[in-house]
């Protein structure tokens, strides 16, 4: 009888098996075909027509490819299944371009025209990358839902998705739920966003009521774990609340950059592993306290969504969650769990619930991610054992699972492949869970005992140390990143590359000439490397960074020490030169005017160094920039000295000697902006084996005053001003330079260098170097003079 029962009992597991893998074949064709029907619905409106084919197509391929031929009933149903569930997609699309493209938001859009909004917040605000100056009001992107129009018949109420664009540190506070009005003018919204309008906020947001209860508790939850955060050092302060929660409010460029290139940037998007501790401690305890599997799974679920409000409900999360869901369904139900039919069905809710995410390069990646865990991990890991220990082998296959399945969307996105992101995944994954569950744990504490919850982020901090650790050394690998041809065609190059790779990799032969060709590649960088440019080069005095439109140049002020000639506009830029040149510490900087391209990468000079003091532009022409830079230095608490003619340091092997600009001048220009370069502060440079002019952006007026009053020539030049055309070709040819160094942007749209400065350098004898050609340039001391050495792109 025994034996009767289990034979029954193995005979219906066997076929409840059999059931849900019927089912998963049928879910992962419609999954896909509905996700490709909202792609080409919200594309261009010219690909609709052709929708109903490319569907067809696309249905019949996946299904050739999984569904298994069981009789005409299997077809049938597969068939039915991925043209109802494209059907429910194209539906769902239809409603809502229909909604968001009628109605009175439409027709203000239409007109262009200004409005006072009364809009609740559907998310939290987003502060974006200030563009064209350092010190002006910041500004946020923030979704929000109007909820009522003012219009010239009356007051209007609706629903209609909008985003805000506004400015200001008033909404930096703001959560979601709350109502505020504001006023704006309406604008057309990128196509296929499905939002009604952008509406450029006037003025700030009048704010009419707090947010819901849930959304107050997410927000200090949130505030409490930032501020449990201020104990730690600036790069782990910032990355904390990233990886428990999501929040990169704080989060450092430079360690964003880093994370980026060493393929790391997932770990701040909150995912599936963020969910999986939740659901797990929630079981635990759950466990300890004797509920049954029921209340466990119920538990679990209610703990994943207080999570998910905690975290905001962005793509990876929303996917993460229904996962998590139907997890927890199928343990309260006791059936079995299939990861590739939770998958399916979590990407038909999400893509029929909000159609826009089909578009979200979040969403694919964490799709693909996920399914290149669910398909590719275990066999790799099976493979992998039968070399290593089992849990070596999974911790290698996991990562490398999910690169693999996510590098056709990373070469779609930005077009680059990214070997070094599996090393780096392996070595930070380790540190990744008591990060999250001490910054998790503090979250919850720090509104009830701060202390408390300071002491739990103390070693999550070390946690996240090491984290950072990782993604630098990594970032800094050569070769971390490999360009790719971006787009359809680097998907194609993919497309054949990879078959290509596989059935190589399959045989023994092949994969030891595969091994060996990879083996002399790496010793031929790194042995042949350091003969072709090394870097830093031996002795150098004076380097060009490549910080793309802008200037931003070191000058040797003994080991580890630089004098900082500008900043350039982007801190990570600047950062990560000094970093290359092993600069920690920074005696001087000097600014030569305020403008963007010159300072707006100070932050990144600050970053972990010392800074003795800063020297600015004298020039009552630049007045208020200079009121607002020196504000930001009294902030910085770093001493501000103001140029003046004959000025002269020694650091190490270098003597600067200011020359320009004159107290007494005034000058004008025929543009704007003209006059701030013209006070740019001009600096000669001097060594043993010679002497560097740097000329910051003066044109043709400063140039002529110079040349009026005399100055020193140069072995090296600085060209002004990126090399633009407004040059006085007399100062050119007094300087004497015999190397001209041109720091710029590739493809700027100031049409800089320009080609009458390039020849007239060229007539003059002057060697020409440029940073958008050639990378960061280094000027060094050979043979009793100087030379210029470029790093290369």
């Amino acid at each position: 009888m025994t034996r009767h029962f289990r034979s029954t009992a193995v005979r219906d597991d066997g076929e409840a098996e059999k059931g849900l893998r019927a089912h998963a074949t049928h879910l992962v064709p419609a999954a896909l075909v509905s996700w490709m029907t909202a792609l080409v619905l919200l594309g261009c409106p010219a690909l609709v027509c052709a929708s109903a084919a490319a569907v067809t197509a696309a249905g019949g391929f996946f299904m050739v490819m999984m569904v298994p031929p069981e009789g005409m009933a299997g077809w049938r149903n597969a068939t039915i299944a991925v043209l109802g569930c494209a059907a429910a997609v194209a539906g769902a699309v239809a409603f809502r371009v229909h909604a968001v493209s009628t109605g009175p938001v439409a027709e203000l859009v239409e007109r262009q025209a200004s409005a006072v909004v009364e809009a609740v917040l559907t998310d939290d605000p987003r502060r974006l990358a200030q563009r064209g100056g350092t010190f002006r009001k910041e500004s946020f992107v923030v979704p929000a839902r109007v909820e009522s129009v003012e219009t010239e018949t009356g007051r209007v109420a609706l629903r209609a998705p909008v985003m805000l664009l506004g400015s200001g540190g008033e909404w930096r506070s703001l959560l979601p739920s709350q109502r505020i009005t504001v006023q704006g003018r309406f604008g057309p919204a990128d196509p296929g966003e499905l939002l009604a309008a952008v509406v450029l906020v006037r003025g700030p947001p009048r704010v009419l009521s707090g947010p819901s209860w849930d959304q107050r508790i997410a927000g200090a939850l949130r505030s409490g774990l930032r501020e449990a955060a201020d104990v730690l050092p600036a790069p782990e302060r910032g990355l904390l609340p990233g990886l428990v929660v999501g929040d990169v409010s704080r989060m450092d460029d430079q360690v964003r950059a880093d994370f980026k290139e060493a393929g790391l940037s997932h770990l701040t998007a909150v995912s599936g592993a963020n969910l999986a501790i939740v659901a797990g401690a929630a079981i635990a305890l759950a466990r300890i306290g004797g509920l049954p599997l029921a209340a466990r799974a119920v538990l679990a679920a209610f703990a994943m969504l207080a999570f998910a409000v905690v975290a905001r409900p962005s793509p990876s999360v929303l996917r993460a969650l229904l996962m998590g869901i139907v997890a927890a369904v199928a343990l309260g139900t006791g059936r079995s769990r299939d990861g590739v039919a939770a998958l399916s069905v979590t990407v038909l809710g999400l893509i029929l619930f909000d159609p826009v995410l089909a578009r979200s390069y979040g969403f694919a990646l964490s799709v693909c991610a996920t399914g290149g865990i669910l398909t590719l991990a275990p066999r790799w890991r099976d493979r992998l054992a039968t070399r290593m220990p089992r849990w070596a082998a999974e911790a290698v296959a996991v990562p490398a699972a999910a690169q693999a399945a996510v590098t056709p969307v990373l070469v779609l996105m930005s077009g680059q492949l990214a070997p070094a992101a599996i090393p780096a995944n392996l070595l930070a994954g380790p540190a990744v869970a008591p990060a999250t569950l001490l910054g998790f744990a503090a979250a919850l504490i720090a509104p009830l005992q701060m202390g408390v919850a300071q002491l739990l982020v103390r070693p999550a901090g070390l946690a996240t140390g090491w984290i950072i650790e990782v993604a630098e050394r990594a970032a800094g690998l050569p070769m971390a990143v490999i360009p790719w041809p971006g787009g359809i065609t680097g998907l194609l190059a993919l497309a054949v590359a990879a078959p290509v790779v596989i059935l190589a990799l399959r045989h023994r032969w092949s994969r030891r000439i595969i091994l060996i060709v990879a083996a002399g590649a790496i010793a031929a960088v790194t042995v042949t490397g350091p003969i072709v440019v090394r870097w830093p080069p031996e002795g150098w005095l004076l380097v060009a960074c490549d910080v793309g439109q802008g200037d931003a140049l070191l000058v040797a002020a003994g080991p580890g020490r630089a004098v900082v000639v500008d900043a350039g506009p982007n801190p990570v830029l600047i950062d990560r030169c000094l970093r290359s040149m092993g600069v920690k510490e920074v005696p001087l900087i000097i600014l030569t005017h305020p403008h963007f391209d010159h300072v707006g990468g100070l932050d990144g000079v600050f970053r972990g160094r010392a800074v003795g003091a800063v020297v600015v532009t004298p020039l009552g022409s630049t007045e208020r920039e200079n009121t607002r830079l020196s504000g930001d230095l009294a902030r910085r608490r770093v001493v501000e000295w103001v140029a003046r003619p004959g000025a002269s340091w020694r650091f190490g092997p270098s003597e600067l000697t200011i020359i320009g600009p004159p107290a007494e001048a005034s000058f004008t220009g025929s543009r704007e902006g003209a006059a701030v370069n013209n006070a740019s502060v001009v600096v000669h440079v001097r060594w043993a084996a010679g002497t560097a002019l740097l000329s910051g952006d003066i044109e043709t007026e400063a140039q002529a005053e110079l040349l009026r009053r005399g100055f020193p020539p140069a072995d090296i030049l600085k060209v002004p001003h990126h090399g633009s055309a407004r040059h006085d070709l007399g100062f050119l040819a007094a300087t004497g330079a015999r190397a001209a160094l041109i720091s710029v942007g590739a493809d700027n749209d100031y049409g800089h260098p320009a080609p009458s400065t390039l020849a007239r350098l060229n007539r003059l004898g002057a060697r020409t170097y440029r940073t958008d050609l050639s990378g960061d340039l280094a000027v060094v001391a050979r043979e009793g003079g100087l030379a210029v050495i470029p790093r290369g792109r």
